[in-house]
């Protein structure tokens, strides 16, 4: 049964929500999971522009102090969006994050894009997965020597909710890892849209592309899924086919955070916040309504657990009316399909445990 443990989000004089983020640090052992001199991920949703449910900076410069007491060197990452957003490459990004106060001045820490300018530099890391066997990794996630998670709780359009299972498999794939998980078929390109500028195809490194009466079109056969045509097109005329199932691409993510973390035993730490628990994804270039009131701050060094934690914490509080919430606003209902009916949320946490990624069974330790 793995410990995770809990912090309410009361504060007085004495001790305040950053000195529980330190205690909790503390109690998972992070003096002990991370030494000096490491180079240490710590992975973050930056939030898309208009959204404001992800997590504080001002809460991830404490993670980071406390890093840097260790001696160890942080840096704040997140990955590339396989959708073509405000986040599709680097500098959009990058930039970005910056706008949403992920400054050096504010986190005390550079930021670094995992998998690289375009969403391509990735790292194939084997694994023994029941539907995968090599899954893509951004490098820089795959080259840290140490990962510190820390994940914004909240419901999810796709997968129910979004915990540390989701920033570790969604949030460190590289683009071509993220279409795997939402796809088994290629890009396709919407025609109204394609000016046949020709940039895909210069983009694409596997001949996939050409031009036919004046549109792009995609060869399924010959396309690899690492997506640069989506990076450069600058009509968003390539289009993602979002058609594998809600319960596969649950288990594909369990299996790719699975992968995230394949060389880091022994060096990872987790927090999820739930707090602004929206009823949909921090992708969004909005949030609603918070579907319950902030909770508390969990950790755990086993993600699995803590996500468990975190969903029963969500379904045993009392659910706002005035939110997107539909059914199970009692405590103990399922806030999950109350804002997602058809969902089948658990999907994600069975098989992480399944794959050996945690354990469901948890005790929760408050502090």
């Amino acid at each position: 049964m793995s410990k995770v443990f809990f912090a309410d989000m009361r504060a007085s004089h004495k001790e305040n929500l950053f000195d529980k983020i330190t205690k909790l640090l503390t109690m998972c052992g992070l003096a002990q999971r991370v030494n000096e001199g490491d180079l240490t991920a710590v992975k973050i949703h930056f939030g898309e522009k208009g959204n404001s449910a992800f997590i504080r900076p001002i809460f991830a410069r404490r993670v980071v102090d406390e890093l840097k007491k260790l001696g160890a060197k942080p840096f704040l990452t997140d990955s590339s969006t396989l959708y073509p957003g405000e986040r599709k490459e680097a500098i959009s990004a990058l930039a970005c994050g910056i706008e949403n106060g992920f400054a050096y001045a504010v986190v005390n820490a550079p930021l670094i894009i995992s998998d690289g300018l375009r969403g391509v530099t990735e790292t194939t890391v084997p694994i023994s997965g029941e539907l995968l066997k090599e899954v893509y990794i951004g490098t820089e996630i795959v080259e840290a020597d140490a990962l510190v998670a820390l994940s914004h709780f909240k419901c999810h359009e796709l997968t129910g909710f979004g915990g540390a299972i989701k920033n570790l498999g969604m949030g460190c794939a590289s683009r071509k890892g993220k279409l795997v998980q939402h796809s088994t078929v290629a890009p396709v390109v919407t025609a109204k849209h394609c000016t046949g500028c020709g940039l895909c195809i210069r983009a694409c490194a596997h001949d996939a592309i050409r031009i036919m009466d004046g549109v792009a079109v995609i060869d399924a056969i010959k396309c690899a899924g690492c997506s640069r045509c989506i990076t450069v097109c600058p009509t968003k005329a390539v289009a993602i086919q979002w058609n594998e199932a809600a319960d596969l691409v649950m288990k594909k993510m369990a299996e790719y955070a699975s992968g995230a973390v394949a060389n880091k035993q022994g060096k990872t730490v987790y927090l999820n916040f739930i707090t602004q628990v929206s009823p949909a994804c921090d992708c969004y270039g909005h949030c609603d309504a918070p579907i319950v009131n902030d909770i508390g701050i969990c950790a755990s060094i086993d993600p699995v657990a803590l996500d468990q934690a975190c969903a029963d914490l969500v379904n045993n509080a009392r659910g706002n009316q005035d939110s997107a919430l539909k059914s199970g606003h009692e405590p103990g209902g399922d806030k999950f399909r109350g804002c997602w009916p058809e969902i089948p949320w658990q999907v994600q946490l069975e098989h992480a445990e399944k794959v050996g990624l945690g354990s469901r069974s948890y005790e929760l330790v408050k502090l």
